[in-house]
């Protein structure tokens, strides 16, 4: 068997609370914070609208002019896209959308793959996206799937958007999740599934903090974050 890498992934569908528990899990165990999701998205928004249908040497060579990096622990972890602070700009629905569609396409998906591993090598950190614990990070110690029904996942993006003074509205949204969902769960490439040896936590019917302390617990109760240092 290979050795861990002392990685903690969280894997989900669209709305499920990734990015913030992730950001709470990482803060907990004084780790870095990956967010994944934000990559793809921030590849969409500089490729624009149909890059999903560009020749894959066109593709190849445009996505190689934008490198990711990351910085700082916990939540004051930071992603940059060559040098620049990748911020809420790319997390509109519109974005989400472009992100589904390029994170359809193998090369686009390879291009990023490499480079969250690469980062995932250097200290440990805590992951969030799609395929983090199948795909990105199989050897990881720690992996979790969060789940929750379409409908909850766009109540809580209502209130977020809602929050923070945008306007929505709430069977849009739950069409918009399906709509990810499909793509994300029936691409041939790095489908959206649990990996084998992940925690499954249904979201559905817990808060933020009773999701964070299911995970932290099952963390602990293995080891902790010595055995992530350790790893």
């Amino acid at each position: 068997m290979s050795a861990r890498l002392p990685v903690v992934t969280l894997d989900g569908p669209a709305g499920v609370g990734k990015t913030t528990l992730a950001r709470r899990v990482a803060e907990g165990l004084g780790l870095s914070y990956l967010d994944t999701g934000a990559m793809f998205r921030c590849m969409a928004l500089k490729l624009g609208a149909g890059a999903e249908t560009l020749p894959e040497e066109e593709l190849r060579t445009r996505c190689a002019e934008w490198t990711f990096t990351l910085s700082g622990l916990g939540q004051q972890s930071t992603l940059f896209c060559n040098g620049v602070a990748v911020r809420g700009e790319v997390r509109t629905e519109a974005v989400g959308m472009l992100a589904a569609r390029i994170a359809t396409v193998p090369v686009v998906r390879e291009i990023l793959r490499a480079t969250q591993r690469a980062i995932g090598e250097q200290y440990p950190l805590v992951a969030e996206g799609r395929d983090m614990g199948t795909v990105v990070f199989p050897d990881a110690r720690f992996k979790f799937f969060l789940d929750a029904a379409p409908e909850v996942r766009a109540s809580r993006r209502l209130h977020d958007l809602e929050s923070s003074g945008q306007k929505a509205d709430l069977a849009t949204l739950t069409e918009q999740i399906r709509q990810r969902d499909a793509l994300d769960r029936n691409r041939a490439v790095a489908p959206l599934r649990p990996a084998q040896d992940s925690l499954i936590v249904d979201t559905s019917h817990l808060d933020i903090e009773g999701v964070l302390g299911v995970i932290l617990h099952h963390i602990n109760v293995h080891g902790g974050t010595q055995s992530l240092r350790s790893a």
